[in-house]
């Protein structure tokens, strides 16, 4: 609260804009953008990163229906206000129209991205696996947050489940509010075959990435179109196989069937996810295969297609007629 109070006050002093954008992280910090962008007269964009009061119900013990019902109709108000509704995915835009009430002719999707030319494809025998003693081991990885959207004791249960090969190593790199609850679950299980290691530089982030055989991708059920893991794109860019535990409807799932660089795993089921790990790892070629393409698909969600996609909504709104050139 003291952040949108703060924010509502700088509102009020900022130069005008011909646009103001805002990303729904926290939800209420969309009305002092509309505050901005009313106050000079700027177009106004919702870029939707997750839809609430949805993924609020995913904290625990929070349970107030009335600041469910207070976000839910403060979405729907700046969904209604908004020149445009910039989703992260196509499952994502059918809930705004659907669920939300977004016009669907102001209603565009623009994917997060990953910087290609920053994250590379290096062997697996690099600095990094080195010095950790990878190097010669099976990798699974799960890089980046250790959220309360991603399923991850189902990452940790699949690996009781895969004992009898002994040369497979589960990483997990970052931070989160799971990650203690993890790590007392591999210790409840007794595994010695799971690490947790810090977050890495971004300058490291290519051979980190490159230290894995194959990724894990997960997203609680019922989840698709609320949240988009974006961690995707990273491990495109490394062109690395992964397995996505989503549902059928995510757009994980449908950008891994249209450039067949990964495996689906439902969701929330252990024995469906180390069969897949499974695969991976009796069948390197196929993995090999997939990583080629996963880096082949990473260039379609590159910063520089987004950046682009984003100046000409920027143009359309502020009635900047475009050269050739620049379109």
């Amino acid at each position: 609260m003291s952040y949108f109070v703060s924010a509502c006050l700088t509102a009020l002093r900022i130069p005008q804009a011909d646009v103001v954008f805002f990303q729904t992280d926290p939800p209420i910090i969309g009305l002092a953008a509309l505050l901005a962008s009313r106050r000079g007269g700027a177009r106004f964009v919702f870029v939707c990163q997750d839809v609430f009061p949805e993924v609020a119900r995913l904290l625990d013990g929070f349970r107030n229906e009335w600041i469910y019902r207070a976000l839910d109709r403060i979405s729907r108000y700046l969904i209604r206000k908004a020149d445009r509704v910039v989703a992260l995915g196509e499952k994502m835009r059918e809930r705004l129209i659907v669920e939300k009430g977004a016009d669907p002719k102001k209603v565009v999707v623009i994917h997060n991205w990953v910087d290609c030319s920053a994250i590379l494809s290096f062997s697996k025998k690099n600095p990094f696996s080195l010095t950790h003693g990878l190097a010669n081991s099976f990798v699974v990885m799960h890089s980046g947050n250790m959220g309360i959207c991603h399923s991850l004791e189902t990452l940790v249960r699949s690996i009781t489940l895969l004992k009898d090969i002994p040369d497979l190593i589960l990483v997990f790199i970052g931070e989160g509010v799971k990650k203690s609850r993890l790590q007392a679950l591999v210790h409840d299980l007794g595994l010695t075959n799971v690490r947790f290691l810090p977050y890495e530089p971004k300058e490291n982030l290519s051979h980190s990435f490159s230290a894995a055989d194959c990724f894990v991708i997960s997203l609680e059920p019922g989840l698709s179109g609320y949240i988009m893991p974006s961690k995707l794109y990273g491990i495109l860019a490394a062109g690395r196989p992964y397995i996505a535990s989503v549902d059928e409807e995510c757009d994980v799932a449908r950008i891994t069937r249209q450039n067949q660089c990964g495996l689906l795993a439902k969701p929330g089921n252990a024995q469906d996810l180390a069969d897949k790990i499974r695969i991976l790892y009796k069948n390197r070629s196929l993995a090999q295969e997939m990583g080629a393409r996963a880096r082949e698909a990473a260039f379609r969600f590159d910063r520089a297609v987004a950046v682009k996609l984003y100046f000409r909504l920027c143009c359309e709104l502020a009635g900047i007629q475009l050269t050739q050139e620049a379109a």
